[in-house]
């Protein structure tokens, strides 16, 4: 009976997509960051209602919330490129198109997506933070700035940790796709190996694997920041004297 199922190729395998980890850290760290400032913008924008800011970001969210992210990346990959073509061709430049790594475009579309939902978990996180604290900092002599960063940002931050978790373990996953711009990482890398040795569901179940540990590892993380924030934030309520009810 030929063998179906290589129970030990999936541990063979593992070692060597794990070599191409680091490429999946790297794309979900830098376009968390990325998203992470970008969203916060578009928050502030939202709640301020700047005008023509105010319409454009509404606009931008809704075109990253109804697409999806493959389509995003394609758009990214092949729009970039047509557009760098159409600056030469009628300013006489000389921009090489194809010195721009390929990295970029999946940086570039996993950012702007990521912005897009995070702005509404930071936009409800923001308003969620008692108004008589904003008023009394104002009232200190206090400017938006300072109100922002001493104030409203770390209560913010802990209603949003989270869901900002849960849209990070979501990044991370989402990664998989960078291989349609032609960037090796461990999804990528599972596929070239299962066409070298035709089992894919050996390679998969590798795959899986390690996503799955690493997804452990994020929602740990994830916990003990919440509870290690939450004690800081308590005894600093308590330091000013407020009365916290548990």
């Amino acid at each position: 009976m030929p063998n179906i199922f290589d129970v030990e190729l999936i541990f063979t395998l593992i070692p060597k997509l794990l070599k191409y980890l680091p490429v999946t850290i790297e794309l979900t760290a830098i376009s968390m960051l990325a998203g992470l400032l970008l969203g916060l913008l578009l928050a502030i924008i939202r709640i301020k209602k700047i005008p023509v800011l105010y319409q454009l970001s509404v606009v931008f969210i809704s075109f990253i919330r109804g697409t999806p992210i493959l389509v995003q990346l394609y758009l990214s990959y092949a729009g970039i490129p047509l557009l760098l073509k159409y600056y030469n061709f009628y300013h006489d430049t000389g921009y090489n198109v194809n010195s721009i790594p390929s990295i970029f475009y999946v940086l570039l579309a996993l950012s702007l997506n990521e912005a897009a939902y995070n702005s509404e978990i930071i936009r409800a996180a923001l308003l969620s933070v008692d108004r008589g604290q904003i008023e009394a900092a104002h009232s200190l002599g206090m400017t938006y700035g300072q109100v922002l960063r001493r104030v409203i940002l770390p209560e913010a931050f802990i209603v949003a940790l989270p869901t900002l978790g849960n849209a990070l373990i979501g990044l991370m996953k989402g990664t998989s796709l960078a291989f349609v711009c032609s960037v090796v990482e461990i999804t990528a890398q599972s596929r070239i190996l299962a066409g070298n040795n035709l089992r894919f569901f050996e390679s998969y179940c590798a795959l899986a694997l390690i996503y799955w540990g690493m997804t452990i590892l994020i929602e740990r993380a994830i916990a003990l920041l919440e509870r290690r924030l939450d004690i800081d934030f308590k005894s600093l309520r308590k330091r000013k004297g407020e009365v916290i009810l548990d």
